[in-house]
């Protein structure tokens, strides 16, 4: 590497290139690519473990005192409240209580269950829909023996925690210190400010790859079990598929059938089928604005988020789906590394599903951890890319709503191109050394 100085109507500006010493470039418009490229490995470079775990303790931090700062306002803490509050909980709750109740089918029913939800909370909260098939119920049923404030902690803690376990096995570090990045991760706050299920998703999907080579069965009782939110799971066969993994897939669709079977027989088949019904109209609540579409972070949802129509949402969703397997089914066919097939299902499956929100991210983080898992280290441009997408999903569904700006998808895709093309760039260089 030489030093060279680049001639420029402005100034002379030196930098390091690889061509002879002394030689004057002009300053060309590959040239400044060259250079901005250059200058953000740089950047990315002094991304050190030590300045990124300390960033990230001053954000936690930041976000932790913000995080008060809602939860006191939420409950009129600091200004009355027009009306009661609740979380996403409060759903899973009213469902378990139903169900305790001995009429499971009626968290299918929307009066029944926003009763079942005011019972729980205070008369006249928003009403929380459920979607979940009756598996999840059998969780939901556990719950809500216990006092509704003592559920939701246990549910969050519990699957934080599982969440946590699961993310230091994927990074190999026994250092705790290194589950800061992901405690200060915005989703993190989404999923326990909203009383959400995305630890219990991370862990369990995290858990599958981590597990999918050394104890396939085990890995695939852990994808079965997303049977709780199917759409999950649905590029998981793809992979087992295509890499092979016959123990696996055989666990994962025994784990599903198993707890399935175990619904039925907790709430019986009528349940199943006013879950059916009632899921047939879900496609209409998700896409009529009920749900804020700024936490949208699927291309669906961006596309309605930028105004365009349903049926560009559903092309361009299709599209991404389709894509998404594709890059799956090539990534695990080819048997590459661990870190970079688990990597691309987990990002793939976000962009592949037309129903998933912020708090969804959670995946991402999988993603991204298994990204930086993979043994050959992340380039400059890749760590100033994750970084960059890092604080992009700070911004808030209602800040995204206002600008007409999807930020959340944008999120999605920015690092499922990131991912495959580390992907595709071993599958060409392992291609290279098996001709050679």
């Amino acid at each position: 590497m030489c030093r060279i100085t680049v001639n420029s109507p402005l100034t002379d500006l030196p930098y390091w290139w690889g061509v002879p010493t002394g030689e004057r470039v002009p300053l060309t418009g590959e040239v400044v690519k060259a250079i901005r490229l250059r200058r953000l490995a740089d950047l990315g470079a002094a991304l050190d473990r030590g300045r990124v775990l300390a960033y990230c303790r001053i954000l936690l931090a930041a976000e932790t005192g913000i995080f008060l700062f809602f939860i006191a306002g939420t409950h009129g803490l600091i200004v009355p409240l027009a009306g009661p509050a609740s979380t996403d909980f409060v759903s899973f709750y009213a469902a378990g209580a139903l169900a305790d109740s001995g009429t499971p089918e009626l968290a299918y029913d929307q009066a029944a269950h926003h009763a079942a939800e005011q019972r729980a909370t205070a008369p006249g909260v928003e009403y929380r829909f459920f979607y979940y098939p009756p598996v999840f119920l059998l969780l939901c049923a556990a719950l809500a023996h216990l006092p509704y404030l003592a559920a939701f902690l246990l549910f969050e803690a519990a699957t934080f925690v599982l969440c946590l376990i699961v993310m230091r096995g994927i990074l190999a570090e026994r250092d705790w210190s290194a589950t800061i990045p992901v405690l200060a991760f915005p989703a993190v706050f989404w999923t326990l400010g909203l009383g959400q299920n995305s630890f219990l998703t991370a862990a369990l999907f995290g858990a599958g790859t981590l597990l999918i080579d050394r104890r396939p069965v085990l890995a695939g009782l852990c994808f079965g079990a997303l049977c709780y939110k199917p759409h999950f799971a649905l590029l998981v066969p793809v992979a087992l598929l295509a890499g092979g993994h016959w123990r696996a897939l055989a666990a994962a669709f025994g784990s599903t059938a198993a707890l399935g079977g175990l619904s039925v027989i907790a709430f019986g088949w009528e349940t199943w089928h006013a879950f059916v019904t009632a899921g047939t109209g879900s496609p209409a609540t998700y896409a009529s604005g009920l749900i804020n579409f700024g936490g949208f972070v699927s291309p669906f949802g961006g596309i309605l988020l930028a105004s365009g129509s349903q049926k560009a949402g559903y092309i361009a969703q299709t599209a991404a789906t389709f894509g998404a397997g594709l890059l799956v089914a090539i990534v695990w066919r080819r048997g590459l590394p661990l870190a970079i097939r688990a990597a691309t299902l987990a990002a793939a499956t976000l962009a592949a599903i037309p129903v998933v929100l912020l708090y969804d991210l959670m995946l991402a983080a999988v993603a991204a951890a298994w990204l930086i898992r993979d043994r050959a280290e992340l380039a400059g441009w890749e760590k100033m890319v994750l970084a960059a997408l890092f604080v992009l999903s700070m911004v808030p569904p209602g800040l995204s709503e206002a600008w007409h700006f999807p930020s959340g998808p944008i999120v999605v895709l920015i690092l499922l191109v990131l991912i495959a093309t580390r992907a595709l760039g071993s599958t060409s260089s392992a291609g290279q050394t098996a001709t050679t």
